[in-house]
């Protein structure tokens, strides 16, 4: 919805209504996440995508149909389909796409749910996809911390899914849930898409080096909010790293325990120690290597300065639970010489890690290729 967020509220605004085709559920292997998004245009201009291509002429038609009836459709696309072969996947996936009209009516909470995802505040957006009364799909409840505006039909249904929506929206996940017609833990019937829009996961890249600024491109490119962090002031300078939204002159152990303390890392954050100084890498993997939650943790280094490494944190007193949640040397084994194909390389492992890739050729491995 991000990339498509700015066009929508455009249309929005200017009173007009607008088909949104949203991937609520994937199985298999399914080319784009639950979230992706399409639009139909009021002018029926396409924006998005759902499938990578696929898909998309069904979902486009799909949305001409829905400006015109208002009815919303949740559809599977999939290679079980009988017209498997005009729109199926052809990665052999299945996804459920489900097509609505929005405008100022439908969902008069967009503008502020917009104001939230742009301002980096938490919100996610509960929208009832598939139930028995007709009526009640296409409800929605909005969902943030401390509050909740909206409602799915019933005070039972808020409640469960205002707790479920919450803990995925702590997660940064977007998923389906299914209860039963009155919002019953045990039971099927009604399915409700929570689409959450947590702020921008974080790269910290401390060490502020050639290879910084790689590793900074990339993060910046592969959507995270990059912070560099170096106690050298000579060398921390904005005009060195032009892809970091943030460059910090501290030192680095002592900025990290400030963020964790100021509870700005969670389990998504990602932290690379360029540095291979062990008197600013030992004290700052002291504090990393005890956070409490962080998605990746990485060391750059030689088998030599990891061994000496890890030496000097055991002598610190840290567990070899708390040792092995270090990534060193860090980066994939792709022969990675330059700055950037070592950014590459470190991409590939914090890819790699996130969602469970082995880090092989897909040309010799067999199964699926999205895990």
């Amino acid at each position: 919805m991000r990339d498509v967020l700015d066009k929508l509220l455009t249309w929005w605004q200017a009173g007009e209504s607008v088909a949104v085709g949203t991937v609520v559920a994937t199985f298999e292997s399914a080319p784009r996440p639950p979230g992706a998004v399409m639009l139909v245009g009021p002018g029926l201009e396409a924006v998005g995508s759902v499938s990578g291509g696929c898909v998309e002429g069904a979902v486009y038609q799909l949305g001409e149909e829905i400006l015109a009836s208002g009815e919303p459709v949740l559809q599977r696309y999939g290679v079980s389909d009988e017209s498997a072969f005009a729109v199926g996947l052809t990665c052999g996936g299945i996804i459920d796409v489900f097509v609505e009209k929005v405008d100022n009516t439908t969902f008069p909470e967009l503008a502020e749910v917009a104001a939230d995802i742009a301002e980096g505040r938490p919100v996610a957006v509960a929208t009832v996809v598939a139930h028995p009364d007709p009526t009640r799909i296409g409800r929605r409840l909005i969902i943030r911390p401390e509050a909740s505006d909206g409602g799915l039909g019933s005070e039972r249904a808020d409640d469960a899914v205002l707790d479920d929506a919450r803990g995925l929206l702590a997660n940064g996940r977007s998923e389906t849930l299914e209860y039963g017609p009155d919002g019953q833990r045990r039971g099927e019937g009604m399915r409700v898409f929570v689409s959450s829009y947590a702020p921008v996961p974080r790269l910290l890249v401390f060490g502020a080096i050639d290879f910084a600024a790689a590793v900074a491109r990339l993060g910046s490119f592969l959507g995270y909010r990059v912070t560099v962090c170096d106690a050298r002031a000579v060398f921390a300078t904005a005009s060195r790293f032009p892809s970091a939204d943030d460059v910090i002159v501290d030192w680095p152990h002592r900025y990290l325990s400030g963020e964790a303390a100021a509870g700005r890392i969670d389990d998504r954050t990602v932290i690379c120690v360029l540095t291979h100084d062990p008197k600013f890498d030992v004290p700052l993997l002291e504090v990393a290597l005890r956070l409490p939650q962080v998605a990746y943790i990485g060391a750059m280094g030689s088998r030599r300065t990891h061994d000496d490494r890890l030496k000097r944190l055991r002598e610190a007193g840290l567990t070899e639970e708390e040792v092995a949640r270090l990534a060193s040397p860090i980066g994939l084994d792709l022969g990675a010489r330059t700055p950037e194909e070592t950014a590459v390389s470190i991409a590939a492992e914090i890819i790699a890690q996130r969602w469970g890739g082995a880090g092989q050729r897909l040309s010799a491995a067999a199964g699926p290729i999205h895990h």
